[in-house]
Formats: structure tokens, C-alpha cells, sequence
């Protein structure tokens, strides 16, 4: 078979994705290949398909457990022979599949990198007719990216040890930076290299200055996405727990899942979640690197992400079937002061003065006013027109500022007159004159600043305190009190002046809603028993139901409601293998809706 009609059979799809064909056609020339290309975009079919086409094995390095186990399960549901090797599996299990790969009944094997390390692995790959190696989520390889890996970075032996086996590299995210040392690291020689666009136009993307702890803010998030698969990020396994039994208590299904939890438990959580039986995941990024679930309609940070990569890499997960989908990031001043912690604690190293960097650069794009997609294309070095209304700066209307100026230097003066020992929350109470025992204690009633901010609440206070963090002045000591800079003093003396977005100083209002992508109707009856019948088909034989079909190809059912197997094939992401084993019963309940 062609390229063409193997695309049609195994993966359901009538044509390629823009760049997808120039990627397989560097694999089948056997050439090196480094493909930078979005969450969502298919990496994964540029090299599952050309493997098919060649003889030999395809031996896949990938990070995780996880992510290796869904891929597996999703090529073997499209009759392609593939496997794993990991801790996940028996040693029987591990056996067999070592005899498959020997019996040459296997077109690509999973491992982790450090496997490749292991003598017995070793010594197998070289009795095995490998066509090439992949290696998935290539940016761990660097020490500039964000994740780097140890263990990614000894991979470096492969062609030293398998100097003639083309090597395919894929990440989601590089700065032109990380591409650069991806290439060096893996030593790829003269390879194709092909970059995808950045920008996904099913994405929403809206950063907000959070509003007290934000579940205020979350809870209209999720109203909007009641009954669909979303993640809410936060910093610490507490956070998660809380905020987890805080939206169960409001009515949603939510779990949590982080690094303190059992094995087993976290296994529950996550196949709970891609087998659609929770709604929500409250999690630390211990959760999400190697989601293979298509159908995450919603993405939330808490708080601050560590980077620009990070962040892109996490929202990156929703809306991978090209659905519409929506993110949601809260943060404050005080997170970026704790991620400067987290990095004050780090080596003196070129590494460090980086990690400041790229903190400074996340903070100018979540507080910026500019368009968010392009933004994030010029941090990774490409060049976008403003997405016009697929964020929440371009859905905005014209921002209106609002001079503080006489506000902050009342917040500078009560720092300076209470000694410069009290945190935010104190000052502003003893703006407002409250009558807290620690104030009276420290008598600081008797202040010239006692009860001189009355005519602001708590929260427009700590928008007050927040916008003096960002502008610089004032910064916090090791206990949290609250310090004047020489920018606070220029403040405090009249000399600069405070501006602020008005919607800071007021009550939070949600961003106009997006016109959705797709304005084709779609029946909401049908496709949620489509939905129904999925998850029993996928319960069944003990699979995620979004690689029994995905919600696009459940959508486009609905609304073409096709009567005959041809008509069915027609539909976006629908096989022949995938018909002839679960086809004639979508059919079924087409026709009887019908």
C-alpha cells in the first residue's frame, strides 16, 4: 500500500496535516529529521506511519510510562503491532515481547532512555533490523529547555553505537536555542527540519490577575465546561487536595493526582480520567507531560508556571482533537516573588542567570497587554499577525487605566511608619482602621496612617500591593514583610506615577466568550448518546473511549449521520480497521436515530 491509502486504513484520515507529509517522505528517504510541531499538531503519525512502509522495527524513546502505555493501546485499536517495554509490565510480559521483537512481529517498541543504557537492551537493539530510532519530547536533551533530563542527554551514544540508523527527533516546544542544542546533543547529521506553526486556533488563551484564592474565578471557568474533561494546575499536593474538595463540594467530578499520592492510586486517577468517569484533574505538573487524552476541552494555572515552555506545554493538552477548547491562567505578584525563591536556591551557575530570564520573560507575557498567541510565537521565534479573537487581550475592549498613585504612596507610607517588618495583609487593615488585636497591640492605632485607606476595599487594596510588586517598589524580606525599594521611594515622594487596569480595581468580570470555531450545528442529543455508546464499547474492551473515536469524529456523526459503512469512512478519523471492529454498532444506533 501508499502512503495514502495506509493513512486511510490505519488512522482514518483522507489527507495529510500540513507538514505531516514532508516529515514522513524525510523518513522514508532515511534522513535525519527534527520536527518542532505543536501539541495537537501529529507528531505521533510522522513516524507511526512511514514504519509500516519499511522493514525492520521503529524503536521509540519516550519520557513516560504513561504517555508509552495510551500510544501502545491507540496502535494496536488500529492494527498496528506495537509495544512496550517498562516497569509497568511483568517480567513474563516483558519476555514475550522480547520473543515478538526477535520473531520480527513488531513495527515499533517503546522504551524509556534509560533502557538504552542497559547491557541485555544493548545487546538485543544490535541483533534487531532497526529502520530508525524516534526520539519523543526531544527538548528534555537539552540543558537549556525546560525539563532536561539526564537520561536524555546519553542519547547521544545511539549514533555512536548505530552510526548508519537514521535518528527522527520531536518536541512540541524549542526556542531556536533548544533546537539548536537538540541537534548537537543527538548529533543529527545534515537533518530536514521542519517547524510548525505555534498558534492553534481552537485555543482560547486568557491570563488574569487572580482575585483572592481564584476559585471564584475557576468555578465560572468551569460552568462554561460542565460535564467535559478539563486540568486545574496548582503549585503544592496540599493546594490540590483543597481545591479538589472544593469543587466536589460545588458539584463537580474531581480527583486529585500528584507525586505524594500511591502508584496505585495515581494509576486510578489517570484512568479514570481518560476513560471519562472524571471530570476534572486538580493536579502539580507531576500530571500531564504524555497525555494522550484528546478531549480536554479546559486547561487552569492556579498560579504561575516556571516558564514560557512549561506553560505552553501544559495548555498544549487541551483541545488535541481540534475541538474548541479554553485556558485559564490566575496568577499575582507573589508568584512571581516565589518562583525567584525557587531560583535563589539554585547553584551559581550559567543555568541560574537563565532561569531568572525566562522568568522575566513569562511574567511580560502573562501581565502584558499584548495579543497572548503572539506573544508566545515571538518567544519561540516566530512571527504571528494578532489572533483577533482567540485571547482574552484581543477579545478585550480598548483597556482603560486608572491613576493609583495617591493610593500606593498611602501603602508605602504605612510600611515605612509600621517599620518595615509587616506583610501585606497587615498594612492594608491598618489602612482600614481595623480594630485587629495584633494593630492594638503594636499600637500602631496611634499611626498618622491609622484608618487613611478606608475608601478602598480588601481586594482593591491588594491589587494596590500587587501593582507595586510588579512595578518593583517594593519587595518582601525572608518573613514576608513588606520593604520599600528605591523605585518605592521615588513612589512615596511624588516623583513617579502609578497607572493600573481598571478591571483590577473593580469586581472581576469574565471575558466575552469566543464565537466558536465550528458553527456547524451538531445534534447534542445524538452526540451524547454516541458518547454513551463509546464509553460502554470502550468499558468493554478496556480502553480509553477516545481511542475507540474521538469527540471530533462522534461531532461530525452527528451531523452527517451516515447510513453505510462507505458513508462512514468518509468520516474524519474512522479506518477501515476501526470500522470493522466497532462500525456496525454506531451504525446501528445511527439508524435507529434515524
Amino acid at each position: 500500500m501508499n502512503k495514502l491509502e495506509i493513512l486511510k486504513r490505519h488512522f482514518g484520515h483522507q489527507g495529510f496535516r500540513p507538514l505531516q507529509e514532508e516529515a514522513v517522505d524525510a523518513i522514508l528517504s532515511r534522513r535525519d529529521l527534527l520536527m518542532i510541531l505543536p501539541t495537537g499538531g501529529g507528531k505521533s503519525l510522522c513516524y507511526q506511519l512511514p514504519t509500516l512502509m519499511m522493514p525492520g522495527v521503529t524503536i521509540v524513546v519516550s519520557p513516560l510510562l504513561a504517555l508509552m502505555h495510551d500510544q501502545v493501546t491507540a496502535l494496536l485499536e488500529m492494527g498496528i503491532p506495537a509495544a512496550m517495554l517498562g516497569s509497568m509490565q511483568s517480567f513474563e510480559e516483558q519476555q514475550e515481547t522480547v520473543r515478538r521483537l526477535r520473531r520480527g512481529e513488531l513495527k515499533l517498541l517503546y522504551v524509556a532512555p534509560e533502557r538504552l543504557n542497559n547491557d541485555f537492551f544493548s545487546q538485543l537493539l544490535s541483533t534487531l533490523p532497526i529502520n530508525f530510532f524516534v526520539i519523543d519530547e526531544a527538548h528534555c536533551v537539552s540543558e537549556w529547555g525546560h525539563e532536561f533530563r539526564e537520561d536524555y542527554r546519553r542519547l547521544s551514544l545511539l549514533r555512536e553505537r548505530y552510526p548508519q540508523v537514521p535518528i527522527a527527533a520531536f518536541t512540541a516546544t524549542a526556542t531556536r536555542e533548544v533546537e539548536a542544542d537538540i541537534a548537537s546533543q543527538l548529533g543529527l547529521r545534515d537533518p530536514v527540519r521542519v517547524r510548525g506553526s505555534l498558534y492553534r486556533e481552537n485555543l482560547t488563551v486568557s491570563a488574569r490577575h487572580r482575585v483572592g484564592d481564584g476559585r471564584a474565578q475557576l468555578l465560572d471557568l468551569l460552568s462554561a465546561h460542565k460535564g467535559e474533561s478539563g486540568i486545574v494546575y496548582t503549585l503544592s499536593r496540599k493546594q490540590t487536595e483543597s481545591l479538589a474538595d472544593h469543587l466536589r463540594a460545588k458539584g463537580y467530578s474531581a480527583a486529585t493526582f500528584h507525586a505524594g499520592l500511591s502508584a496505585e492510586e495515581r494509576r486510578r486517577v489517570y484512568e479514570e480520567f481518560v476513560a471519562d468517569k472524571i471530570e476534572t484533574v486538580v493536579a502539580t505538573v507531576a500530571f500531564g507531560m504524555g497525555i494522550d487524552k484528546s478531549n480536554i476541552r479546559y486547561v487552569a494555572h492556579m498560579s504561575l508556571p516556571k516558564s514560557v515552555e512549561n506553560y505552553y506545554q501544559e495548555i498544549g493538552r487541551a483541545g488535541r482533537d481540534g475541538l474548541e477548547a479554553e485556558t485559564l491562567l490566575l496568577f499575582g505578584a507573589q508568584d512571581l516573588l516565589m518562583q525567584r525563591r525557587f531560583i535563589d536556591e539554585l547553584p551559581e551557575t550559567p543555568y541560574k542567570a537563565h532561569a531568572y530570564a525566562k522568568l522575566e520573560k513569562l511574567w511580560r507575557l502573562v501581565s502584558g497587554e499584548a495579543c497572548r498567541h503572539k506573544a508566545l510565537a515571538d518567544y519561540f521565534g516566530e512571527t504571528l499577525p494578532e489572533c483577533g479573537e482567540r485571547c482574552d487581550n484581543c477579545l478585550a475592549p480598548a483597556v482603560e487605566r486608572l491613576e493609583i498613585t495617591e493610593a500606593a504612596r498611602k501603602f508605602l507610607a504605612a510600611a515605612w511608619r509600621s517599620g518595615q517588618r509587616f506583610g501585606a495583609g497587615y498594612l492594608i487593615d491598618l489602612l482600614r482602621g481595623s480594630r485587629d488585636r495584633r494593630i492594638l497591640e503594636n499600637g500602631h492605632e496611634a499611626l498618622s496612617v491609622y484608618g487613611i485607606g478606608k475608601e478602598y476595599d480588601r481586594k482593591q487594596w491588594s491589587s494596590v500591593a500587587d501593582r507595586l510588586l510588579e512595578l518593583g517598589g517594593i519587595a518582601l524580606n525572608e518573613h514576608k514583610g513588606v520593604v520599600l525599594t528605591e523605585t518605592g521611594a521615588q513612589i512615596l515622594k511624588g516623583e513617579r506615577e502609578v497607572l493600573i487596569r481598571k478591571e483590577r480595581m473593580e469586581k472581576e468580570r469574565r471575558t466575552p466568550k469566543p464565537q466558536p470555531i465550528e458553527e456547524v450545528d451538531y445534534d447534542r442529543e445524538l452526540f451524547d448518546a454516541l458518547r454513551q455508546l463509546r464509553k460502554e464499547i470502550a468499558t468493554e474492551n478496556g480502553v480509553p473511549p477516545y481511542v475507540v473515536f474521538s469527540d471530533k469524529t462522534l461531532r461530525e456523526l452527528s451531523i452527517h449521520r451516515p447510513q453505510t459503512q462507505e458513508e462512514m469512512l468518509e468520516v474524519h478519523g474512522i479506518g477501515e480497521v476501526k470500522f470493522e471492529r466497532y462500525g456496525e454498532e454506531f451504525l446501528h444506533l445511527l439508524s435507529e436515530w434515524s
